[in-house]
């Protein structure tokens, strides 16, 4: 099944079922591709309860001392789960921090002590700060960078940027400066990079002066955040620093356009603080100019309409406010309110500085690109008035050897359905970003697969089946496809209505990023012999 509401009511369904009947295996199975489902869906704050009853499942049904059988995730993806439900607690306040902390003891490894942990070091540094405990925070991440690496701690890139944000937010410029700074001056291993690190250290050197670093670090990484499935976490950072940093303008076409996001499945943390720095722009705008008015583009179930800067400004606040409010009412402080408050207290500390050209390579064409039917009409994005036409925008889009169809950058779900419109094929897509198609015999999903989200998953399912008593002949025409065809990997599914379905898939590791003419090779690959292996089962006997 697709990724979506069937799917994760379906894999509940059979979890509950598995451990209903003894099936220990099955249930933890279950739990673990519901966990994998809610980390594709966007909706963390969902993986609190499988992690729990997967690992819970695993625990009960572990084998004897010894023993070579196992159920249940290893032990470092057991690790890595318990991760991901402190974070996502972290990220609402829909759940009782309770739970949080009772995941951490969890963690504790009996072989070791808590200081030599980085993952525990760094989970009960990250929960400290947030509920405004600093000196146990400062404490924590002093055990953090001391700690030997942990493959369970995330990705080695991006750690060091949860500590420069962490440092930031307390007004350590310097020191946050000199914890991204191996990451942005060395080699990425990882596709959130080096953006992830330049919005990490934006307001630091906005801050220790450096305001032309800034602003060439703000465009540079606001240009994957605009559209990247991850980004949505970084925006809140570039509009305080267009806010901070005298772009008010910039700022306001930031937030116009970004404010459709709101509609897809965020944790409330970065919502909170989304919207919060949004006051803090309209605020200052709204200062040098009372009766400015932005046309608002429909999100939440508010239409489309044209509003006064003030008005949209105090939407913001309001969501920001009550946020913050559930956050310090399941915390038991007031610190996320505080923090909230201090943005909208900002102002700007120098006058602006000259934002670079938006594509050093070529300032006219991306120019032209983005401004015909954005948010603000036909203004764009840095407010130039009259550039570009619809024309020159799909001309531009379907120029397969333009500098942003060569530009390497994550995997989204956007590069596969414009290649899918490119084709002119036909297609629907879910709220998860599962992308469903027909090409003739075959039925073939897109879909974004990994912990990032950085490996391309297609899935050709055959439309013909066959009889559960063909079974050996399915198995023999999967062996002969994998024996004598590189694409799809081919296998028999039996789904237990008598009949098996005939499946095969590729998945391609794009961890190191991707270009929109390569995925365009991808897409093409999967749907030429998705079809040519929906065409062969269909010629069996």
């Amino acid at each position: 099944m697709p990724d979506g509401e069937a799917r994760i009511a379906e894999l509940e369904r059979v979890a509950a079922l598995a451990e209903a009947t003894g099936d220990p295996r099955a249930a933890v199975d279950a739990w673990s591709e519901l966990v994998e489902a809610h980390l594709r869906g966007g909706e963390r704050w969902r993986l609190v309860e499988p992690v729990r009853r997967c690992l819970d499942a695993a625990t009960r049904s572990r084998p004897p001392a010894g023993s070579a059988h196992r159920v249940g995730p290893d032990d470092e993806t057991s690790r890595r789960y318990q991760r991901y439900a402190v974070e996502a607690l972290l990220g609402t306040p829909r759940i009782g921090l309770d739970q949080a902390r009772n995941l951490l003891d969890g963690l504790t490894d009996p072989v070791r002590t808590d200081d030599e942990s980085a993952l525990v070091a760094q989970l009960r540094c990250r929960v400290a700060e947030h509920v405004g405990d600093e000196p146990a925070a400062r404490h924590w991440l002093r055990r953090w960078r001391a700690a030997a690496p942990d493959p369970a701690a995330g990705c080695p890139d991006c750690l060091p940027v949860r500590q420069a944000e962490l440092l930031a937010g307390w007004g350590d410029w310097a020191e946050a400066l000199a914890a991204v700074e191996p990451v942005l001056d060395g080699p990425a291993h990882c596709t959130a990079q080096p953006e992830a690190a330049l919005a990490g250290a934006l307001l630091p050197w906005l801050r220790a002066g450096a305001a032309q670093r800034a602003a060439q670090a703000h465009v540079r990484a606001y240009r994957r955040h605009r559209s990247a499935p991850d980004g949505f976490a970084h925006l809140a950072t570039h509009l305080r620093y267009c806010a901070l940093g005298g772009h008010l303008d910039r700022g306001l076409e930031i937030l116009v356009e970004q404010l459709p996001r709101l509609d897809q499945p965020h944790d409330d943390l970065s919502v909170m603080e989304f919207a919060a720095a949004g006051a803090l722009v309209c605020a200052l705008a709204a200062e040098g100019r009372d009766d400015r008015t932005v046309r608002r583009p429909a999100y939440r179930g508010r239409p489309v309409a044209v509003v006064p800067v003030t008005a949209l400004g105090a939407d913001l606040l309001a969501a920001a406010t009550a946020l913050a409010g559930s956050f310090d009412a399941r915390n038991g402080t007031g610190h996320q309110s505080g923090r909230m408050a201090a943005w909208l207290a900002e102002r700007p500390t120098a006058p602006p500085v000259p934002l670079p050209d938006d594509d050093p390579a070529s300032p006219t064409d991306e120019a032209s690109d983005e401004a015909s039917d954005g948010p603000w009409g036909t203004d764009g994005p840095w407010g130039h008035q009259g550039v570009g036409d619809d024309d020159s925008r799909a001309d531009s889009a379907g120029d397969d050897d333009g500098p942003s169809a060569r530009e390497v950058g994550a995997l989204t779900v956007e590069m596969i359905t414009t290649v899918l419109d490119r084709r002119g094929d036909g297609y629907t897509l879910d709220a998860a970003g599962t992308v469903l198609g027909r090409w003739g015999a075959a039925v073939i999903q897109f879909r974004r697969a990994g912990e990032r989200g950085d490996v391309l998953h297609a899935r050709v399912v055959a439309d013909r089946r066959l009889p559960a008593t063909r079974r050996a002949e399915a198995y023999a025409f999967c062996n002969g496809w994998n024996r004598d065809r590189l694409l799809p990997k081919a296998y028999v599914h039996d789904p237990g209505d008598g009949d098996l379905v005939l499946a095969g898939e590729v998945a391609t590791d794009l961890a190191y990023g991707v270009a929109p003419t390569q995925v365009t090779v991808l897409v093409d690959a999967a749907v030429r012999t998705g079809v040519a292996y929906a065409e062969a089962v269909a010629a069996l006997p």
